[in-house]
C-alpha cells in the first residue's frame, strides 16, 4: 500500500491542475475524481465530504455514501456537537488531518458521533481532513472504515495533509468558476423561504409556498431527502454556537446553478407550541455577500477586494483612487492584477460575474480599463 501512496499523490495533484483551466471540473466532478484514487489506495466503506462557506465553515453541496441517511440529522447534528476532529480545529492543528481511532486513544465511545450514530453501523475509524486556506475554508472530508478492516495509520494521515494543499486550492478554484456567467433569474415571488426546526433538527413546519420555492431553487432528485442537508448544518451550526462548542456564525453561502447562490441562516426562537425554536431562512445571496465569496475564490487581496466593492458602488477610477487614498495609476494596477486572476478583460464583464447581474444593468466607468 505504502508504494502506491506517491503515485496517488501525483493522480490527485494532476486532478487538481486541471482545475486551473476554464474548462475545469465542477466541484463535485473534482470530488468524485479524488475519491476514486483515494478508494484505490486507502481504501475506505463510506464517505462525506462537504462544501463550506469559506467564512463561517458551515457545510454545504455535501456528497455522501453513508449507511444512516435516514439518521441524517442526528449524524449532522452530532457532527457539529463535537470538538474531536471538527473540521473547524483541525484547520486550527499543524497538520489538517486527523484519525477518530487515535484521537480517542483508541475508546470509540468517547466519541459522540460514534455513540449516537456509527456505533449502530459497525464503524471502526474516521479519518478526517480539513481543506482551508488564508482565504477561507473550503470542505471537509470524512473517510468511514468498517470494523472489519484496519484502522488508519500514519501513512494514511500523512497523505491526506499532504493533498489537502492542492485540494484546498481546487476546491476554491472550483467555486471560482461558478462566477464565470451572470446568474440565471429566479423566480422571486416566492421567497424567502422559512423552515422552523426543533432542537433535534426534525422539520416542524415551513411558509406555505416553501415548497414550491425549494423545487424551484432545488429541483427534487429520486432517492435524495425533501429537505436540503444545508437547512440541518446551519441549524446544527447555531446549537454548537450556544453550546459552546464553535464561534463561528450560523449562515451558509451555496452555489445552487448557473452562477446562482443562496444564502441560509438560522437563528433562535422563542419556543412554540409545536415544539419549534429553530428559523432556517432561505434567499438569494445579497451582492455584498457574493462579492465576499467571489473575492475569496479568486484570492484577491485585501486591496484587491476593497477595489473591487468601490467598483460594485459604481465608483470611477479616479473616485476610487480618492478613495483608497492611492494613485490612478495604482488602482489601474491593482485593476490589472484582478483582471489578471479572474480572466476578465474588462469592469462590465468583472462586475457582471461577482454581482450576478446582467452587463446592461451595470454603471459603467468612464475611463479606461487599461
Amino acid at each position: 500500500m505504502a508504494s502506491n501512496l506517491p503515485r496517488a499523490r501525483e493522480r490527485i495533484e494532476t486532478v487538481c491542475a486541471v482545475t486551473k483551466g476554464p474548462d475545469g471540473p465542477d466541484a463535485k466532478t473534482l470530488r468524485l475524481q479524488v475519491l476514486d484514487v483515494l478508494r484505490r489506495t486507502l481504501g475506505f466503506d463510506a464517505y462525506v465530504w462537504l462544501l463550506t462557506d469559506p467564512v463561517s465553515s458551515v457545510g454545504a453541496a455535501p456528497l455522501a455514501d453513508v449507511p444512516c441517511l435516514s439518521e441524517l440529522p442526528t449524524l449532522i447534528k452530532c457532527k457539529y456537537a463535537t470538538d474531536v476532529n471538527r473540521w473547524t480545529v483541525l484547520a486550527r492543528e499543524p497538520t489538517p488531518a486527523g484519525l477518530l481511532h487515535r484521537a480517542v486513544g483508541g475508546d470509540l465511545s468517547r466519541s459522540l458521533v460514534w455513540r449516537e450514530v456509527m456505533s449502530r453501523y459497525d464503524i471502526g475509524d474516521v479519518a478526517s481532513v480539513v481543506f482551508a486556506d488564508r482565504f477561507g475554508c473550503w470542505g471537509f472530508l470524512d473517510l468511514w472504515r468498517y470494523r472489519d478492516t484496519p484502522v488508519y495509520d500514519n501513512e494514511d494521515a500523512a497523505l491526506l495533509s499532504d493533498i489537502a494543499g492542492p485540494l484546498t486550492e481546487g476546491l476554491r478554484r472550483c467555486q471560482a468558476g461558478t462566477f464565470t456567467e451572470p446568474a440565471t433569474p429566479h423566480r422571486r415571488d416566492l421567497g424567502p423561504l422559512v423552515m422552523l426546526l426543533d432542537d433535534d433538527l426534525e422539520v416542524v413546519s415551513r411558509t406555505e409556498a416553501s415548497q414550491q420555492w425549494l423545487d424551484v431553487l432545488i429541483p427534487p432528485r429520486p432517492a435524495e431527502p425533501a429537505i436540503p442537508a444545508s437547512v440541518y448544518n446551519v441549524a446544527a451550526q447555531l446549537l454548537a454556537v450556544e453550546d459552546g462548542i464553535d464561534d463561528n456564525e450560523a449562515y451558509a453561502r451555496v452555489h445552487l446553478a448557473d452562477g446562482f447562490w443562496v444564502t441560509l441562516r438560522a437563528a433562535r426562537l422563542n419556543r412554540t407550541d409545536a415544539g419549534a425554536s429553530i428559523a432556517v431562512t432561505i434567499e438569494e445571496t445579497s451582492p455584498v455577500d457574493r462579492l465576499d465569496v467571489f473575492a475569496r475564490a479568486y484570492g484577491l487581496s485585501a486591496r484587491e477586494s476593497e477595489l473591487l466593492g468601490l467598483l460594485a458602488t459604481g465608483g470611477d477610477t479616479r473616485e476610487v483612487a480618492q478613495q483608497m487614498f492611492l494613485s490612478e495609476h495604482t488602482v489601474q494596477d491593482h485593476l490589472k492584477s484582478i483582471f489578471a486572476k479572474t480572466g476578465a478583460r474588462n469592469r462590465i464583464t468583472l462586475l457582471s460575474r461577482a454581482l450576478g447581474t446582467q452587463t446592461g444593468q451595470l454603471r459603467t466607468d468612464r475611463r479606461p480599463t487599461g
